[in-house]
């Protein structure tokens, strides 16, 4: 079958460990992009911390951000459609945090918040001073993340992160309980609260229908948790090697780690 789009996770599939792409992957979507193929970024960051992916692939689709819980289009420099959290379930989270001393990321608008600099976002910022500037996603450490909520136009997600995953686990299943809020891992130690009823693959439907195409047109990617909603409903869902093995027995194809040609080598056998 020839498909007639490719929809990629970033981290842990698109890019390696050092948050870069490997050059064959940007070869093979470069061609497949020639050839009339969609290239799609579904990704669980917000839509700032995407740029140098975004240009390096030089993309003109819009980006499935947060787990689908918006759709940004970079040309228009616009949101196209969201979901975005309530603001009471959102400052109820936050009360929350505070309670069990958890702390994380707050995705507003066009920023990421956070109020302590933890190893999460610590590495965070790192990575974003490393890019040019005019790449940079912006981090702003606010002095409370509640009035921050209060101030924001629309709140995206929560990304909590801790080194207790025990601790973690039992946060996101008391949030879901208690607020009805959707919980995703998109990292080992990471876990992701937002609206429920939002998904990658809720929202990568909602666009491959608005195009014209249907999902067993769409060639996917992905190896966590937030991306088995779309992995299960294309026509071809694939895992990457690095993934954990839940993840892959309900993918259709596995193929290597990130740091290999994988990607590549599927776009190549299933569309060039």
């Amino acid at each position: 079958m020839s498909y007639r789009v490719i929809a990629l996770d970033l981290d842990g599939t698109l890019l390696t460990p050092n948050k870069t792409i490997l050059p064959e992957s940007i070869e093979a979507l470069s061609r497949a992009q020639q050839a009339g193929v969609k290239v799609l970024i579904v990704t669980g960051r917000h839509h700032c911390a995407i740029h140098p992916f975004y240009q390096a692939l030089k993309l003109d689709t819009p980006a499935i951000c947060c787990n689908g819980t918006y759709l940004y289009d970079y040309s228009a420099k616009r949101v196209l459609a969201a979901d975005p959290l309530d603001k009471s379930k959102a400052a109820r989270v936050i009360e929350m945090l505070d309670e069990e001393n958890i702390h994380g990321l707050l995705y507003v608008d066009d920023a990421m918040l956070y109020h302590t600099p933890t190893g999460h976002v610590t590495r965070t910022l790192n990575w974003a001073q490393s890019l040019p500037e005019a790449q940079r996603p912006l981090f702003l450490q606010v002095p409370s993340l509640a009035q921050a909520a209060i101030e924001a136009k629309s709140i995206w997600k929560f990304a909590l992160s801790h080194p207790d995953t025990r601790a973690l686990q039992q946060f996101a299943e008391r949030t879901e309980a208690e607020l009805g809020l959707a919980c995703e891992w998109s990292w080992h130690d990471q876990v992701d609260i937002a609206q429920a009823g939002n998904s990658k693959g809720k929202r990568l439907a909602q666009w491959v229908e608005s195009q014209g195409f249907s999902m067993q047109d769409v060639l996917a990617f992905g190896d966590n948790y937030n991306d088995l909603s779309m992995l299960e409903q294309v026509g071809l869902g694939v895992a990457m090697g690095n993934a954990d093995d839940a993840i892959k027995a309900r993918a259709k194809k596995v193929i290597g780690t990130n740091v290999e040609p994988g990607i590549a080598e599927v776009i190549n056998q299933e569309i060039l």
